[in-house]
């Protein structure tokens, strides 16, 4: 196997691209280094062809715009693996618009695989044995080790041959139709969340809602503190403390740095480094606002009843093909359902998320479910 191309310099990217636009399909990774800094940013992108690995490296190039028509030219198929983590990277740090994809991880969900991570389906499919060693790595240093190179190339370089081995497969299962339009789904619902005001990351912290008023107002300072000092160091706010440390200080409430000693997951380095300032955070706690919390949908009785009946099904569907359930139907367009009621094939059709494959197959059924919700809602109003 050839040494991987790696592309650091606007020339080298150009000729890369001129190969690329060439190709009817090639696959495409990318890595990042969300281990290891507060910002993640995308630090390498990998693309393979049947005769060819690039890797090309973003940190060097200060324009990658020439990739941007490629990938989104419609008649051009881009192999990824777990593919909407990968195209929310590419749209947030390149404003890339990737169309036409083939996803692996969702063709291989479609098929009933137990096991859909890259590995394990290279070693089904193909008989390769990936090292995974990279796979929590450092992609933001450099230079990159050869051996970290290598196994960036290898994350794209078989994509191909398991697409046509998966595709050989969904034919015959009859799920072509369908893996299409969860493709599409995917490529065109893998969007960056808009960034959200700090304060109201309080409601992400884990163990947040098992906390009085109290605690959590004790709480946010913290995590404002942790915040501060992770974007100061450039870290993962996880590296300069846990969750479960900050809620156990606000839980603590500490009151001096003997009380702080105390805190389960506050090591004496970190009561050395921040005990001031954590004493300071708690001491603001009096004089804190807490941020709203994110609404939650309300739901009458007749809507839960339809979304029950729906969930129901759904699981008995899925078990009779040996899938997840969301493989028969994803989530977001069955509490659409449950909230809008259709009684008609036509009125099912404007559903959002509901495509037509799956409005062919299972629409009389899906109508059947809600008929009968509405009936045993009824009979026990009685």
């Amino acid at each position: 196997m050839d040494n991987p191309l790696l592309i650091q310099t606007p020339r080298a990217l150009l000729q890369a691209c001129d190969r690329l636009r060439g190709e009817p399909c090639f696959a495409v990774d990318t890595e990042s280094n969300s281990l290891f800094a507060y910002r993640e940013r995308v630090c390498l992108l990998q693309f393979s062809t049947p005769s060819e690995d690039l890797l090309v490296d973003p940190l060097a190039l200060p324009d990658l715009s020439a990739l941007g028509p490629i990938l989104a030219d419609p008649l051009c198929e881009k192999v990824f693996h777990a593919a909407e983590y990968d195209l929310i990277c590419l749209r947030r740090d390149f404003g890339f618009d990737v169309r036409n994809i083939f996803d692996t991880m969702v063709a291989a969900r479609a098929l009933g695989e137990d096991g859909t991570g890259l590995g394990a389906l290279l070693r089904k499919e193909l008989g390769i044995d990936l090292d995974k060693r990279f796979q929590r790595a450092n992609w933001g240093i450099r230079p990159l080790p050869a051996d970290q190179l290598e196994y960036a190339r290898l994350d794209t370089h078989h994509l191909l041959a398991l697409r046509t081995r998966l595709e050989i497969r969904l034919r015959e299962a009859g799920h072509w139709e369908e893996v299409q339009e969860d493709f599409r789904r995917v490529a065109e619902r893998s969007i960056p969340a808009p960034e959200a005001p700090r304060e109201a990351g309080l409601w992400k912290v884990k163990g947040v809602f098992d906390l009085t008023r109290t605690e959590r107002a004790v709480l946010l300072p913290l995590h404002l503190f942790r915040e501060a000092e992770a974007e100061r160091l450039d870290r993962p706010p996880f590296k300069i403390l846990s969750d479960e440390t900050l809620v156990a200080i606000a839980k603590a409430n500490p009151a001096g740095l003997a009380e702080l000693s105390e805190v389960a997951g506050l090591s004496p380095a970190n009561v050395q480094r921040w005990g001031p300032a954590l004493l300071d955070a708690v001491q603001r706690a009096s004089t804190t606002r807490l941020p709203a919390p994110p609404p939650r949908e309300a739901a009458s009785d007749i809507v839960r009843a339809r979304h029950e009946a729906l969930r129901k099904w759904r699981k008995h569907r899925a078990a009779e093909r040996g899938v997840e359930s969301d493989v028969i139907l994803n989530r977001d367009a069955m509490w659409q359902i449950a909230q809008r009621a259709p009684g008609t094939m036509s009125a099912l059709q404007a559903t959002p998320g509901l495509d037509p494959h799956r409005l062919a197959k299972y629409g009389q059924e899906i109508l059947q479910v809600l008929t009968q919700a509405r009936v045993e809602k009824e009979a026990h109003e009685d």
